[in-house]
């Protein structure tokens, strides 16, 4: 599961890690929440990168439209190529999402405890994802996306048991590039995955509210740096 996550890097940032690309101008976020627009990084029709903003939160290309009752902000890595929602975007269809870090919750006393989960070397994550194109009759688009999540890691797994998938850099053009399909999509996303290193700590609750949006979201309970 992967519910919030933040992204304060600036374009230059990003920029080493994902190349040279026209981005939009990028405000730092610290809770970035469901339905909300969020930057992916996909190939264009050229085979270049390109990043673009759009609504966290996957809607089916042969969907009546958003549907609350399903958020689709996750996709199981297990059944993701299988599932009708999106086998067609994860093979023609795939993009990465920038990240400085996520949050899970762990039940504690009856109560959930958020957490930050961070690369301990400072860099920005790429998580997998995919993304999917939607239009009405009336020719109103929405683009979408959804965030490829896998069993977690040892450090992870104190905290939830599910994260999300990581791509390592050097495997950036295997898991964007949908021209050649060779491999198949399944074996490029395991062979692009990577298992970062990541400093866990307990932050406060007001991170439960999506409405809230700060820099102290990310600071550690006192004590429990």
């Amino acid at each position: 599961m992967c519910g919030r996550y933040f992204l304060h890097s600036n374009a230059d940032k990003l920029a080493r890690l994902f190349g040279e690309m026209p981005m939009p101008l990028l405000e730092p976020r610290y809770n970035i929440a469901p339905t909300q627009p969020v930057p992916i990084v996909r190939q264009d029709h050229n085979g270049r990168r390109e990043m673009a903003l759009v609504r966290w939160g996957l809607i089916p290309a042969w969907s009546k439209g958003p549907d609350s009752r399903f958020s689709m902000i996750n996709a199981r890595v297990e059944t993701a190529a299988q599932k009708p929602a999106y086998r067609n975007a994860f093979r023609y269809r795939r993009c990465l999402l920038p990240a400085d870090g996520f949050y899970e919750w762990r039940s504690a006393g009856g109560k959930k405890q958020p957490f930050v989960l961070r690369p301990s070397d400072g860099r920005p994550l790429a998580l997998a994802g995919l993304w999917e194109h939607w239009q009405d009759a009336d020719g109103n688009e929405v683009a979408s996306c959804t965030i490829l999540v896998g069993e977690a890691n040892a450090q992870v797994k104190a905290v939830h048991e599910r994260m999300p998938v990581v791509i390592d850099p050097t495997a950036f053009d295997l898991w964007l590039d949908i021209r050649s399909q060779k491999p198949q999509p399944l074996e490029t996303l395991l062979a692009a995955q990577r298992a970062p290193a990541l400093t866990v700590y307990p932050v406060g609750r007001a991170v439960n509210n999506p409405r809230v949006d700060q820099p102290d979201l990310i600071v550690a309970l006192e004590g429990e740096t």
